[in-house]
């Protein structure tokens, strides 16, 4: 019998490949990506380790290419949601009893696998069907999935040896059961990593899931599916629903087995499913555990202290990285007057070297926005500003969704801190900039504060130790990923746990162990050596 009490070692993060010409990975990659620009492949319904094809299909294209076709998917239907919701149940019976350890051992082998074998392909899928260039789906399909899977282990560990005190007469112990019932995985297009852990932090603490998979991420979502499959993930303990997020979401909010939603994607989606929680509360065998990140309207906040060209380039790279479609994607800047000149300055010559443009054109730094109505959704705001008596583009603004997505890096000014794009997110390539006078630092950052409903992600630059102290106090509850003298977005496992609050979401910390305590459901084990025999206490003598 093994009873060792095993415990994993603090990982490193997973070193980004560079992708410089003629780099082996660049030479894998682009083998990889004229494969899968050459095929259509057929995405199928996985319910218990078994394809199911529906018949009822819908289509994946690239984003960038929006006519070429890189996936067709089956739906699945009522019928198909409650099969998977019996899988989910029935693995979860075996799931939950195999030993931590060999739940993690599988963990690790997905990530080594996408490390190695898998590399190529996720990080070609991710830049295919989520148009995102070499380097973000680098960072986001290998890195942070890697890492995901490498820390979760190592924080699981460390939250099962976490045990109470016991006494000479009585041994006390925790034990870490998952939750009852089955968590259903509602995952967003914009990051696969995330897609992965959504299904996978449940899943390392006992749990069993049903996946329903952003339609415009499919193409790399399956992919990682077949992973899972093949790293000797036993059947049923997830289960892939490509498919109408309304029907799976009706179906899994009245079952009175749901134990749990594992959340990424927009504010007004999370709520209404908290909300069809609450309308069938009663319903339950226990109260659904609810754990969701959401919007952002994230801020980058400069002093009059701080360096111009700091500050343009956590613009740049903040606003227009993966085309602002991050969810800590900087949306909002406010500028002291005195940088003013010299931020728009560097921020114009930067634009005007930045290239836009197909995936597989490695020059090009932005690709398109992740379909029409994001399209659409960004364009209106560009043309409202033009329109507008308090706003003004002063860079980019051209649209154009003839071959592709493609929205220009937009920059625009306003003279109204409450203006439409300052307070509401919009999750493109648009920041918006209120210049601000120096003398007023406190009371803008009073207005940074309260303009957005959103508290997930802001920037703080200043090299004066006073101003950060006053921006650190009045920010307080403004960000729940603050950076000083950065950009904000880039969060990395295992050094910024991920999450915001107030309409940001519930701020359990991806890339920490607080999101595994999540997916647990702790029992107090108390064992008496030798009981009592008597009722009474001293406190009842004479």
């Amino acid at each position: 019998m093994n009873n060792a009490l095993f415990q994993f070692a603090k990982p490193a993060n997973e070193p980004v490949k560079e992708y410089r010409p003629g780099s082996p990975e660049r030479l894998a990659l682009e083998k990889e990506l004229e494969k899968q620009s050459n095929e259509v492949i057929e995405i199928p319904i996985i319910i218990g380790g078994k394809e199911i094809r529906t018949g009822d299909m819908g289509e994946v294209v690239m984003p960038h290419n929006h006519k070429h076709v890189v996936a067709k998917y089956h739906k699945v239907g009522e019928k198909e949601v409650n099969m998977a919701i019996q899988a989910a149940l029935d693995a979860k019976k075996e799931w939950e009893n195999i030993p931590w350890v060999e739940r993690a051992s599988i963990l690790a082998r997905i990530g080594q696998l996408i490390a190695t074998k898998y590399r190529a392909r996720v990080n070609a899928s991710c830049m295919l069907g989520q148009s995102k260039n070499a380097f973000q789906a680098e960072i986001d399909s290998a890195c942070e999935t890697i890492d995901f899977f490498r820390f979760n282990n190592y924080y699981a560990g460390n939250l099962y040896s976490e045990q109470p005190s016991s006494t000479p007469d009585q041994l006390n112990r925790a034990e870490y059961r998952p939750l009852e019932g089955f968590i259903m995985a509602v995952t967003p297009f914009n990051f696969t990593s995330i897609a992965s852990n959504l299904n996978m932090t449940p899943v390392l603490m006992g749990n069993t899931t049903i996946w329903k998979p952003s339609t415009t991420a499919l193409l790399s979502n399956y992919h990682l599916m077949q992973i899972f499959m093949e790293a000797g993930l036993p059947e049923g303990v997830i289960n892939f629903l490509p498919g109408k997020g309304s029907l799976i979401g009706n179906v899994a909010l009245n079952n009175p087995n749901l134990a749990g939603i594992h959340f990424t994607g927009s504010t007004a989606t999370f709520q209404g499913l908290w909300k069809g929680v609450g309308a069938n509360i009663s319903n339950y065998k226990s109260y659904p555990r609810l754990v969701g990140e959401t919007g952002g309207k994230d801020f980058i906040f400069a002093h009059s202290s701080a360096n111009p060209r700091e500050v343009a380039t956590a613009i740049v790279r903040g606003a227009f990285e993966f085309q602002g479609q991050k969810c800590s994607a900087a949306s909002r800047a406010y500028i002291p007057a005195s940088l003013w000149h010299d931020v728009k300055q560097h921020v114009g010559e930067m634009l005007s070297t930045i290239k836009m443009g197909d995936v597989t054109d490695f020059t090009n730094f932005v690709n398109a926005v992740i379909d029409e109505a994001s399209f659409d959704n960004c364009k209106g705001y560009i043309d409202r500003a033009k329109a507008s008596n308090e706003a003004e583009v002063i860079f980019g603004g051209n649209c154009d969704k003839s071959v592709g997505y493609f929205v220009e890096p937009t920059v625009i000014l306003t003279t109204n801190p409450k203006y439409e794009s300052m307070a509401q997110e919009i999750f493109g390539p648009i920041i918006t900039i209120y210049v601000y006078d120096d003398k007023d630092y406190a009371e803008t950052l009073e207005l940074c504060d309260s303009t957005s409903p959103y508290a997930l992600t802001g920037a703080v630059f200043a090299y004066d130790l006073k101003a950060l102290k006053i921006a650190d106090e009045k920010l307080k509850y403004a960000a729940g990923n603050f950076y000083i003298n950065d950009k904000p977005t880039g969060a990395v496992v295992g050094c910024q746990p991920f999450g915001g609050s107030r309409a940001s979401g519930t701020n359990d910390k991806a890339g920490g162990l607080w999101n595994l305590i999540r997916w647990t459901n702790p029992r107090s084990i108390k064992e008496t050596f030798v009981p009592a025999t008597e009722y009474g206490y001293p406190f009842l003598a004479k």
